[in-house]
């Protein structure tokens, strides 16, 4: 005589497949044991103000870990107290310098791995060599991809980014990627500003960022413009026309990253030019130097910018007319939902994919 285990009900209503019905477990099946979770959160040196406040948001301290530099240059990394079986998110951007940072964030992910680690999620808002996501010339790395390779192979079970530079990034990884983005929280304060409507027009500073500009448009309830630029060097633009209408609106200019500002300058003079009575500025990541600020800052055609935290930004430096919104709120909260397994794109309403 044999015995088969039930798989499905008996008690499915009309019109529903068996397999549409949920089905319990056995609770012969497996041991529950508690407690079953513990979210710990551990920065790295590139921006513990930032891990600072996302801990703050999620009402937790930050773990413990002692970071040293060697005098030869190498680093040393430690957890000072037990993460075994913790659900462990670990905080490092990819500001300068950032082969020194991403090596340490290597470091700390395999000593977690080592520690026995539940899950491991490196927090990485500015993803380091995402501009380098293809070979645009002979004999050039794919250097995006080998960061995935080494993130993977230090042992992350999971990432978490902010508005990548490119889609195809996500396909290097084998792990998930929860791919967050800085839209809404622009959106929002450019609508406090009273910049939104008919007499706003969202711009897109290339052909490949039109998709986001786009959505960025129906935020504000904005129409919509795309410039086109030739480039002499990796940091030297030209505007060489602006396809439409612009004239007697305020222009927002969006873009994932700056590094010199050149671009968003060159931008800004090509709008004025078309008659826009307004430009702003508004980037995700701003990888700025001192020199870059300044150049920023003394831009005349710019009327202001607005960037995150996702990098750390000297607030003795930061010219008047830049305006630093804190990411940390979003990614808590992204965290916490990471951490209850519940989804991440519900907190953006499905918007995050923008590519």
């Amino acid at each position: 005589m044999s015995t088969t285990s039930a798989t499905t009900t008996d008690l499915a209503l009309p019109g529903l497949e068996a397999s549409d019905v949920t089905v319990q477990p056995d609770p012969r099946h497996f041991i529950e044991r508690g407690p079953q979770k513990r979210l710990m959160v551990v920065s790295g040196r590139s921006h513990p103000d930032l891990a600072g406040q996302i801990a703050l948001s999620l009402g937790v301290e930050l773990g413990e870990i002692e970071l040293e530099t060697f005098p030869n240059g190498e680093t040393y990394c430690r957890y000072k107290e037990s993460i075994r079986g913790a659900d462990l998110f670990l905080v490092q951007t990819g500001c300068d310098p950032v082969d020194q940072n991403l090596m340490e964030l290597l470091l700390m992910i395999q000593a977690a791995k080592l520690a026995s680690a539940k899950r491991i999620t490196a927090v990485i808002p500015w993803f380091p060599y995402s501009r380098q996501d293809r070979k645009a010339k002979p004999r050039e790395p794919i250097s995006g991809r080998l960061v995935a390779d080494m993130l993977q192979l230090a042992g992350a079970d999971r990432v978490l980014t902010m508005d990548l530079h490119a889609g195809q990034i996500q396909g290097f990884f084998t792990i998930p990627v929860d791919h967050m983005t800085a839209q809404q929280l622009f959106a929002r304060h450019f609508r406090d500003l009273g910049h939104f409507g008919d007499g706003v027009v969202s711009v897109a500073p290339d052909a490949g960022r039109a998709k986001v500009a786009v959505r960025f448009a129906e935020m504000l309830e904005a129409d919509f413009a795309v410039m086109h630029k030739t480039r002499a060097s990796r940091d030297q633009v030209s505007v060489t026309e602006v396809t439409g209408r612009v004239r007697d609106k305020v222009a927002i200019v969006g873009d994932d990253v700056t590094t010199t500002g050149a671009t968003l300058i060159a931008g800004a003079q090509a709008l004025r030019e078309h008659g826009a009575t307004d430009v702003w500025v508004y980037v995700t990541h701003a990888l700025l130097s001192d020199e870059g600020l300044q150049r920023l800052g003394a831009a005349k055609e710019i009327a202001g910018i607005v960037v995150t935290d996702t990098v750390p930004i000297d607030p003795l430096k930061k010219p008047e007319n830049l305006t630093v919104l804190t990411v940390a709120p979003l990614l808590a909260e992204t965290i916490m939902n990471v951490f209850a397994d519940d989804s991440v794109s519900a907190i953006f309403g499905g918007e995050n994919q923008l590519f």
